[in-house]
C-alpha cells in the first residue's frame, strides 16, 4: 500500500502499489495544485472531447449485451428516463464497462482478487459492474437511491440467477451523505467501486463523506469516471486528496479492448 512518504515524492512520476491491487500505479502528488495539473495533463494528452463518447453502450436501447466472466450479460436500461431531472442511473455508460472489464482483466491477470471479498458499489445504476464483481466471486452490496432500486434489483436476479456465480449480489438503498446501514461497514469492505460517480461539484462533498465512511484502512476504492467536465474533476480530487492517496491506473493496465480516452481510472486508499 502506498505510503504518505511516497505520495510527497516530487519530481519524477511515482510508480506505487496501492491498497490490494498488484499492478503499479501512476500516484498524484498530495500538493494543492495537483488536482489542476491533473485535470490539464488529462485533457491535454487523453484530449477527451476529440473521442467518440458512448463507444461501448447505446443509450438508446432498451438493453446492453457484454460478454464477462464466461457469458453473455444483459443489462436492461430505461432510455426513457434520460429525460428526466436528476435521473442518470437508468442507461450504462462507457466508464461502467470499462471499470467493470478491467475488474475482470486484473483477476485473470492475477493482479486483483475478488473470490470472498467484501464489495460495495456505490451509484450501481443499471448493476453491470457489481453483476461483474460478483461473478468474479465477491460478496457484494449494490447501492443507489431509492428510486433507482427497482432497474438494478432485475438486472441483478437476470444475471446472477445461475449456477456458475461464484460470489453474491444484495440490493440496497444508500443516499450519500446519510450514515450507512451496518452491514456496509461492519466490517468494512475490502472493496469500494464506484463508475460515472463525479458528475457535480454538489454531489462531491457527500460522495466523498460517504466514502470515509465506508473504508477503513484496508479498503481499496475503484473509481471509473467519464471525463466530461475538467473544473468538476478537480474539485472532486481537491476534496478527496484531504483524506485519501490517489493513483491512476494506466491505461495500458485495462482490458485491451475496453479503452477510451473519455474515461479515467482511480484507486483510492485512505491515509
Amino acid at each position: 500500500m502506498a505510503t504518505a512518504e511516497e505520495a510527497k515524492m516530487e519530481g519524477e512520476v511515482a510508480m506505487v502499489s496501492m491498497g490490494s491491487y498488484g499492478g503499479k500505479v501512476k500516484l498524484l502528488s498530495v500538493w494543492e495544485e495537483s488536482a489542476a495539473e491533473e485535470t490539464m495533463l488529462l485533457w491535454g494528452i487523453q484530449q477527451p472531447t476529440f473521442s467518440k463518447p458512448n463507444a461501448f453502450v447505446s443509450q438508446s436501447s432498451l438493453q446492453l449485451s457484454l460478454d464477462a466472466c464466461g457469458q453473455s450479460i444483459s443489462i436492461l436500461q430505461s432510455p426513457s428516463s434520460l429525460s428526466t431531472p436528476g435521473v442518470t442511473g437508468a442507461v450504462m455508460w462507457d466508464s461502467g464497462v470499462v471499470l467493470a472489464k478491467f475488474l475482470e482483466h486484473a483477476v485473470d491477470s492475477r493482479m486483483l482478487l475478488l473470490q470472498g471479498k467484501n464489495i460495495v458499489e456505490l451509484g450501481s445504476g443499471c448493476g453491470l459492474v457489481g453483476c461483474v464483481a460478483s461473478l468474479l466471486g465477491g460478496q457484494v452490496i449494490l447501492t443507489d437511491m431509492p428510486d433507482r432500486l427497482r432497474l438494478l434489483k432485475k438486472n441483478v436476479e437476470a444475471n446472477l440467477r445461475h449456477g456458475n456465480v461464484q460470489g453474491s449480489a444484495t440490493v440496497r438503498e444508500l443516499v450519500w451523505g446519510d450514515d450507512p446501514d451496518r452491514e456496509l461497514i461492519e466490517p468494512h469492505p475490502d472493496y469500494v467501486l464506484g463508475s460515472d460517480v463525479i458528475y457535480s461539484e454538489e454531489a462531491v462533498t457527500d460522495l466523498v463523506a460517504t466514502l470515509l465512511e465506508l473504508c477503513g484502512s484496508k479498503t481499496t476504492i475503484f473509481l471509473a469516471g467519464e471525463l466530461r467536465n475538467d473544473a468538476i474533476l478537480e474539485y472532486f480530487l481537491e476534496v478527496a486528496m484531504k483524506n485519501f492517496i490517489i493513483g491512476r491506473v494506466d491505461q495500458t493496465q485495462w482490458h485491451p479492448e475496453y479503452c477510451s480516452s473519455r474515461v479515467v481510472l482511480y484507486i483510492l486508499v485512505k491515509k
